[in-house]
């Protein structure tokens, strides 16, 4: 899986600008619908760098990229870090069932720093921007790092919601204007 980051994923001009890092993905459920398309849920695996892409054409309809795989490293403070989005990410999760986003992961998070800076990206809901960034972090403390600033705005902007009954939504009775 590789972001788009500028034009569209099918039709003419498909996918001008895609990301310099992407993931390899599984899929781990697949629900076919009416129209035929599918419903997919995916597990991000192998993080990789696209070093040469070849675009579409009459042979191969689909973009082709020659890839490097990139290591998953610890990098030096992941557990200073590790403890900061632990903390940060318990108000988050809190903030967010408070106006009724369900978080995951689960309650108890990885305890080492490598699959805990997954887990909390993965969790994060956040632009694709920011997943970008995260995702291309070089290491796990540099991951950290970023969803330890992320989850410090975020829960900022949790924190200045109003909380309202979702009944005066439901009834117009609220204008977010």
């Amino acid at each position: 899986m590789v972001g788009i980051e500028l034009g569209h994923e099918v039709g003419p001009g498909s996918a001008h600008r895609i990301a310099a890092v992407g993931c390899t993905a599984e899929v781990r459920t697949a629900r076919r619908r009416a129209d035929g398309r599918y419903d997919l849920v995916v597990e991000g695996g192998t993080r990789f760098r696209v070093d040469r892409r070849d675009d579409p054409d009459a042979d191969t309809p689909f973009i082709r990229a020659d890839t490097t795989p990139l290591p998953d490293e610890v990098g030096p403070g992941a557990e200073d870090y590790a403890e900061r989005v632990r903390r940060r990410f318990g108000v988050y999760r809190e903030r967010l069932r408070r106006v009724g986003v369900p978080a995951e992961p689960p309650e108890e998070l990885p305890a080492d720093p490598l699959p805990l800076s997954y887990a909390v990206s993965a969790a994060m809901v956040v632009d694709q921007a920011d997943q970008q960034d995260l995702l291309e972090a070089d290491h796990a403390a540099a991951r950290l790092e970023l969803a330890a600033g992320l989850l410090r705005r975020e829960n900022r902007v949790l924190a200045s919601l109003p909380v309202l009954p979702a009944g005066r939504f439901l009834r117009h009775e609220v204008n977010l204007n």
